[in-house]
């Protein structure tokens, strides 16, 4: 028996094909040129329109990584299971969920992310997303124009950023998502201070350059290796030195893992928990917002998501709380229907 050459596709589980339509770009941003990390100005954009996209214009949705996340990892399956561009083209090609543009966005800096805020150690990062990624998708697919049409989802650190930045640009977003998104950060991060000091202190001679140093020249890559890098990734975002750009003010000594007060106050300013009452007009005038976290999420994203709905039921904002059977990983599955739920109101 020879081996032949096969026309068409191999099929499931190697690829499902898609209904829809989907775009890989390369776009390049004005306003991530010069950035203080010399990363790229040039980026992805993965531009998704579903089955019976035409001329009739349609909500979006934008979608936005975790930490360490890059637009490619989207294409990524998990063994057994579709990817999220495949489970979104079935959804909408079951008919479940009407039309809609879905973009895909790329943050990746060189520490691993940006959190999807400006920043004068990483960039722009938010601007870029408002003010250039969604004018030119405007530009170029029937998308309904205004905030009441748009909305924003992620998990984990994008999930934080859904969150945010509708808060702060509430004249872009008018809906939000988020899937175990950083929130209630004593929770969430101050446990990880004293593990990553005595990592530091152990394996990269106390400093955090050395860990970089090490991790650029490493053949490969792992958590257990270089813990504590994403710590050094919020910072650049949530407290950038302002003496030093590129570099970030660490809210605990390296040496003993002790609170840096002044810094930690710097972090807790971007906490969405204690956002939300400073931006309580812009939360209530979202048409859609979905909040939600596994019950055995590792960095207790769970009591964020809850204490995240406890303020917004204070301030009156109507809003939807789900606590699932889950961890921080492996949530996927859970992506469409909170893309389905936002399509649905910002229609």
């Amino acid at each position: 028996m020879a081996l032949r050459e096969a026309e068409g596709s191999p099929g499931v589980p190697w690829e499902r094909p898609l209904r829809g339509t989907l775009e890989k770009l390369t776009v390049e941003s004005e306003l991530l040129a010069g950035n203080p990390l010399g990363d790229s100005a040039k980026r992805p954009l993965w531009i998704y329109s579903a089955p019976g996209v035409g001329e009739d214009p349609v909500p979006s949705v934008y979608v936005i990584q975790g930490y360490t996340g890059q637009v490619d990892a989207w294409a990524n399956r998990s063994p057994f299971e579709p990817n999220l561009l495949e489970r979104l083209d079935a959804m909408f090609a079951a008919g479940d969920c009407p039309p809609a543009v879905v973009v895909l966005v790329d943050a990746w800096t060189a520490y691993g992310g940006s959190q999807f805020i400006n920043s004068s150690s990483t960039g722009p990062y938010m601007d870029y997303l408002c003010d250039e990624v969604v004018p030119f998708v405007d530009a170029r697919h029937p998308t309904l124009p205004g905030p009441e049409h748009r909305g924003l989802t992620g998990k984990s650190s994008g999930g934080f950023g859904a969150m945010v930045v509708p808060m702060l640009r509430p004249d872009v977003f008018g809906g939000l998502a988020s899937h175990s998104g950083d929130a209630l950060f004593e929770a969430a991060y101050l446990a990880m201070f004293p593990e990553a000091a005595r990592k530091l202190r152990d394996e990269f001679e106390g400093s955090w350059d050395v860990l970089w140093e090490r991790l650029r020249s490493a053949d490969h890559f792992d958590y257990d290796t270089f813990g504590g890098l994403d710590l050094y990734g919020y910072a650049a975002a949530y407290s950038p030195d302002p003496q030093r750009p590129g570099k970030a003010l660490m809210p605990f000594e390296a040496s003993t893992g002790r609170l840096i007060e002044e810094v930690w106050a710097q972090w807790l300013d971007w906490d969405p928990v204690r956002m939300a009452p400073r931006h309580a007009d812009a939360l209530r005038g979202m048409r859609r917002i979905h909040i939600e976290a596994g019950k055995a999420d590792e960095y207790f994203l769970d009591l964020g998501a809850q204490a995240f709905s406890d303020e917004l039921a204070k301030l009156g904002v109507e809003h939807t709380l789900e606590l699932f059977d889950g961890k921080h990983g492996g949530l996927t599955y859970r992506y469409p229907a909170a893309i389905r739920e936002l399509v649905l109101a910002l229609r």
